[in-house]
């Protein structure tokens, strides 16, 4: 794992109709990300934000163009972040900028992925009951949907399904839901993780993962209860614990095979006293490393 993080912020709620989540950068920072980072031994390097239009300057039908170029931007960062030696931390906006962060990541070499999410994010235009690119984007990473979309930085799918596990998943729409049992994706529910624990459950996502050299943690952060974190766009019951999502994360860094990660979908205007924002951080620095002992 590199010793340089660098933080790059996607401030972006284009993905998705609930506004509020472009200002997740803002909150997170202003949480003293930069500060826990660099108790733990880190240089920080934060490049800022990504630019991204206003939403309300925007008509629906360049919503889509606007995601994509916003997207491209990321993709370069992530590319640049990983050719230079760094660690990159995207810190979002909504799931849709997943889109661009694993696509750059993944340009030069292939990367596991590790994606804790209430939600499956497995939709396209042609199974989506909302439309909201937010939930296409795992899809549009396996190489579905919109050609745009798959095709943002380079061409084609950035992953491959054997490549994917993803964790806490406990909400599917029904075509989605199809979709996703075709996928060949390794995938733990809520369920999984209430028989078999979330240290099993970790410990054999690294297993599946194993073949590769490095791994990107994708935390949206409504796989955590809502009671946990409260300020997401999308909340659902029965969520991770604030001691399983600790648990994994503490996990994760013990294998040293985490190399980039995403934080997104947090939602400041809907939150308490930037609950969700301070709880980001505390996973953040889990998986980078931080422990009782």
């Amino acid at each position: 794992m590199s010793d340089v993080i660098r933080i790059i912020g996607v401030p972006m709620d284009l993905g998705q109709s609930k506004r509020g989540v472009d200002m997740g950068p803002s909150a997170i920072r202003y949480a003293g990300l930069s500060s826990r980072l660099s108790e733990l031994g880190y240089r920080i390097e934060d490049t800022g934000n990504i630019d991204v239009p206003v939403r309300d300057t925007l008509k629906n039908d360049r919503l889509m163009q606007a995601i994509i170029q916003a997207c491209k931007k990321v993709y370069e960062s992530g590319k640049q972040a990983i050719a230079a030696g760094c660690f990159p931390l995207f810190i979002g906006g909504d799931h849709s900028i997943s889109i661009g962060t694993i696509g750059g990541i993944t340009h030069s070499s292939p990367s596991g992925l590790i994606w804790i999410d209430a939600h499956g994010d497995f939709n396209t235009s042609e199974t989506s009951q909302t439309g909201s690119v937010h939930g296409m984007s795992l899809a549009v990473l396996n190489g579905y949907g919109d050609i745009k979309l798959v095709n943002t930085g380079r061409p084609g799918a950035k992953l491959r399904p054997k490549d994917i596990v993803m964790i806490g998943v406990r909400q599917l729409d029904e075509k989605e839901r199809t979709q996703l049992k075709k996928s060949g994706i390794t995938i733990y529910t809520m369920r999984d993780i209430d028989e078999q624990g979330i240290s099993a459950v970790a410990r054999n996502a690294l297993k599946h993962l194993s073949h590769l050299p490095r791994i990107h943690v994708s935390l949206d952060m409504d796989s955590l209860d809502p009671k946990e974190a409260p300020g997401v766009g999308t909340p659902v019951p029965g969520g991770l614990t604030y001691r399983e999502a600790h648990m994994m994360m503490e996990i994760i860094a013990d294998s040293q095979s985490l190399t980039s990660m995403d934080i997104v979908e947090i939602n400041p205007i809907i939150d308490q006293y930037n609950q969700t924002a301070k709880i980001a951080i505390e996973l953040a620095v889990s998986a980078l490393g931080k422990s009782i002992l």
